[in-house]
């Protein structure tokens, strides 16, 4: 005599609750994720904002002046990408463009403005005085400095 097992599956409504389910936990857990993925990178940028301001400082320090610290080594300007400070080395280069916005021989404005996958970014430009004034330029509305820096 030959017994027969009965096989039991899923049902097709067990299945579309775990869809469902899951499709809630993504919905709530990628944004999350993107979000603290880009704040990591804000962080980085901001750390290679302090370590351009040292380097900003040891210029002044070298030359009584701010001026000419960016561009190239042999022909430096006053604003660009800064040749004192190897922004590369920062990791930062693919998501921010570290630049001095303004310099002259007492004070001087650096950026750090997203690009590629940070461009979502809800703080926008990062900005740095030599007076340590810290700012945002071009946030989405509503997002005060204090939670960007």
């Amino acid at each position: 005599m030959k017994i027969l097992k009965k096989i039991r599956g899923f049902t097709l409504i067990e299945l579309m609750i775990v869809v469902a389910i899951v499709g809630i936990l993504s919905a709530i857990a990628i944004p999350s994720y993107q979000e603290s993925v880009r704040k990591s990178r804000r962080a980085d940028a901001k750390g290679a904002l302090l370590g351009l301001a040292n380097a900003m400082e040891r210029r002044f320090t070298e030359t009584n002046s701010y001026k000419l610290a960016a561009g190239a080594k042999d022909a430096p300007t006053d604003t660009g990408t800064p040749y004192i400070y190897n922004v590369n080395s920062s990791g930062t280069d693919e998501y921010y463009n570290i630049t001095i916005d303004a310099a002259d021989e007492f004070s001087y404005l650096l950026g750090a403005e997203p690009k590629g996958g940070q461009t979502s970014d809800q703080c926008g430009k990062l900005t740095l005085t030599n007076t340590g004034e810290k700012n945002i330029a071009n946030a989405t509305p509503g997002v005060d400095k204090a939670d960007c820096w």
